[in-house]
């Protein structure tokens, strides 16, 4: 199969990378790009994505009737690529455009995607995902979050954590338990400023603003809320997380970051080590491999294929990453203190990254059962 970039594809890229460069502040990386869900990142993003949408460059492979160009699906990567070099200046926009339009566009009824799709694709609305819970991270049917029937719609109770852009987003892309079976879970559009929302923002090792919980005590929604069909919501999430598991181009970060450290290390005289060298070269095979299989999942969703390379490619993606992050702490500490803020920005960001976007292990199970046919136990 060849990957081989179309001239077309190489004009859009250069477009992008052209945009950025004029639109990034020359401060970016220390007084923007240090956090997820930062109030200086979220509003700055809110800038750059009005502006993105106004040069038709934040939604091109979208549908024209949802607000796209009736692009090709390729350029959704070419511009996440683009956008993770530099750290995401999009912001939590990247969900609304990755997988909570596309959502929409399959389960929304008319209404939901007059009312969502325009704001997504116009770069004016912040959403959040609320998915994980303190017992239902990396296995989400452990959910405990509920809906209960009331007769204009649904009452919520219950928490979520790891919550991303929780004390910013208009709206959260929820899912609640509204059966006792073990898989009948419904997903919810429900507005950040809902009575009974509440949002508590906790410390940890990663960036700024990006751990936050979220609890819904007696949040009171229509049944116009309810995305698909109620119990129904693994459709809905399966699709959904199809997008988002390669949604977020690591591996093209990743190498540019190790280009960069490759690059500090010449100029210290450090790089001719051979040890050091097999290990960037290890880096870079597993960035490749991560990339090429993002590829053919794009291929595939274009041809219409469900198989189990998604979750390959954010295993390979994730330790791609993983190897990077023990190189920079092992020859590039400073990195962390008071050196390159590019460098320090990858390590930051990546800390969370075997849990964010899917669970390593879980995408080890996945792969064990759906790819090799394995039994859930024994």
């Amino acid at each position: 199969m060849e990957f081989a970039w179309t001239d077309e594809h190489r004009a859009y890229r250069a477009r992008v990378r052209g945009f950025i460069e004029r639109e990034l502040p020359a401060d970016w990386f220390e007084n923007y790009a240090h956090g997820v869900g930062t109030n200086e990142q979220i509003d700055f993003s809110r800038s750059f994505c009005k502006k993105l949408a106004d040069e038709g460059l934040l939604v091109p492979q979208w549908p024209r009737r949802f607000g796209g160009a009736d692009g090709d699906p390729w350029q959704q990567f070419i511009l996440s690529e683009e956008m993770w070099s530099w750290n995401e200046p999009r912001g939590p926009q990247y969900m609304g455009v990755n997988w909570i339009g596309p959502a929409l566009m399959r389960f929304g009824t008319p209404a939901q995607q007059d009312e969502h799709l325009k704001r997504i694709s116009t770069g004016t609305v912040v959403w959040a995902q609320g998915f994980s819970e303190p017992q239902a991270g990396t296995d989400l049917a452990a959910l405990k979050t509920k809906a209960e029937r009331t007769a204009g719609g649904y009452k919520i109770n219950g928490m979520k954590i790891w919550t991303s852009y929780a004390r910013r987003a208009d709206w959260i892309f929820l899912l609640a338990r509204t059966g006792q079976e073990r898989k009948s879970i419904s997903c919810f559009l429900v507005p950040m400023n809902s009575p009974g929302v509440k949002v508590v923002p906790f410390p940890g090792l990663v960036e700024e603003g990006h751990l936050n919980e979220v609890y819904f005590d007696d949040v009171e929604v229509p049944e116009s809320a309810l995305i698909g069909e109620e119990g129904k919501g693994w459709n809905v999430i399966r699709y959904a997380l199809s997008y988002e598991r390669v949604g977020v181009p690591r591996y093209h970060r990743a190498r540019m970051v190790l280009d960069a450290t490759v690059a500090q290390l010449k100029r210290e005289g450090r790089f001719s080590d051979s040890i050091v060298r097999a290990w960037a070269g290890r880096i870079v095979a597993k960035c490749e491999a991560a990339r090429l299989l993002t590829y053919v999942v794009v291929h595939q969703r274009i041809t219409g294929e469900d198989t189990v390379d998604p979750n390959v490619q954010r295993l390979t993606g994730a330790e791609a990453c993983l190897d990077l992050m023990n190189f920079l702490i092992t020859y590039v500490p400073d990195c962390l203190a008071g050196g390159d803020p590019y460098i320090a920005n990858f390590y930051r960001s990546q800390i969370s990254g075997t849990i964010a976007a899917g669970t390593y292990e879980l995408q080890l199970d996945l792969v064990a059962q759906r790819g090799l046919g394995m039994p859930r136990s024994g």
